[in-house]
């Protein structure tokens, strides 16, 4: 991820690629949810770390969340 960090200092908006959300970050959102979710430290990472808040206020990153799924586990 420190790799990718470094790449958004060169490419980065309000997003992975400027100030609209691209593929880059429907791949980047798994890959810290999934970090979080091991506890991985990535506080380190302000660019990575601004941009998933970003994209997990965005309407279609909501939607598409694992927890607003129909077949979420409950509880």
């Amino acid at each position: 991820m420190r790799a990718v960090e470094t790449m958004l200092a060169e490419s980065a908006g309000d997003y992975c690629v400027g100030d609209a959300p691209t593929l880059a970050d429907i791949c980047l959102v798994p890959q810290v949810y999934a970090a979080l979710r091991f506890k991985v430290d990535l506080s380190s990472l302000e660019r990575v770390n601004r941009i998933y808040e970003r994209c997990l206020a965005h309407p279609a990153f909501i939607k598409a969340h694992p927890d607003h799924q129909p077949d979420a586990a409950k509880g």
